[in-house]
């Protein structure tokens, strides 16, 4: 499914989850939108075919840092599939929108050349379920291994102090993957969704709270030479990069 030039100075930024609506297309743009006015230009492939990201894209006025889009569902018979998914030169950042649903096959190809990914988690029961179905697959049938420190969560519109919340973070505490931000249920999320921008384009009076949440997202996706390195150079590395907290599951960390 994914093509993508093999250049090591790519950081190819896969967020996945099977169930839909749980924040990934707003988790995509913003991500997209922070470091498309950081620069250099990055790139947001989307292969949902709902087309969520590139609609969002073409709502962003000429005005706004430019973002390469990718538009990965659809077929064109002008160009080949490689040209289609091509990534510009300097793009650092390649950002990905996957769908709601992946086959096998789809989801070792989309994580396969991915240097990091990103499972955003709804605290709901539903999202939960989905969520560790998600991790399971990742680790089992795509064999992400965890000491591979390409994989994080995002806890994403989430409401602190309330049962849904601890719900949400005793089960992402059972996983042993970083938890890397807690995004709040936000309006500033969906005005700048709306309007085709990302919440770093947003007044920081406005959205400070978010974009200390985002920074940290930022922070670890950022890391990725270092936890790369890590790994290569000590053969195995738990040590968690940048702005992260890793919650373990007391039963699996005893004995």
């Amino acid at each position: 499914m994914l093509i993508t030039p093999n250049r090591r100075d790519l950081n190819t930024i896969v967020i996945l989850n099977p169930k839909g609506g749980c924040g990934k297309t707003t988790l995509a743009t913003n991500i997209a939108s922070f470091y498309a006015k950081q620069g250099p230009m990055p790139a947001l492939m989307d292969c949902d075919p709902q087309g969520s990201s590139m609609r969002w894209l073409d709502k962003r006025e000429a005005a706004q840092p430019p973002i390469h889009g990718i538009a990965a569902y659809k077929k064109s018979m002008q160009a080949t599939r490689s040209w289609q998914l091509r990534v510009p030169n300097e793009t650092k950042n390649l950002i990905v929108d996957s769908p709601a649903s992946l086959t096998h096959d789809d989801l070792r190809a989309l994580t396969g050349d991915a240097t990091s990914i990103l499972v955003p988690v709804l605290p709901s029961s539903i999202d939960i379920h989905a969520a560790s179905r998600a991790v399971a697959d990742l680790l089992l049938v795509a064999k992400v291994d965890r000491r591979d420190n390409k994989l994080a969560v995002v806890a994403n519109r989430t409401r602190q102090n309330t049962k849904s919340f601890d719900k949400l973070m005793r089960f992402l505490s059972s996983l042993g993957i970083p938890i890397i931000a807690v995004m709040r249920d936000s309006q500033n999320f969906v005005h700048a969704s709306e309007e085709g921008v990302g919440i770093v384009d947003m007044p920081g009076y406005k959205v400070q709270k978010d974009l200390d949440e985002l920074q940290k997202v930022i922070d670890w996706l950022d890391s990725w030479p270092n936890r790369r390195r890590d790994l290569h150079d000590t053969g195995v590395s738990n040590k968690p990069a940048g702005n992260v907290t890793v919650l373990h599951n007391p039963l699996i960390n005893s004995g």
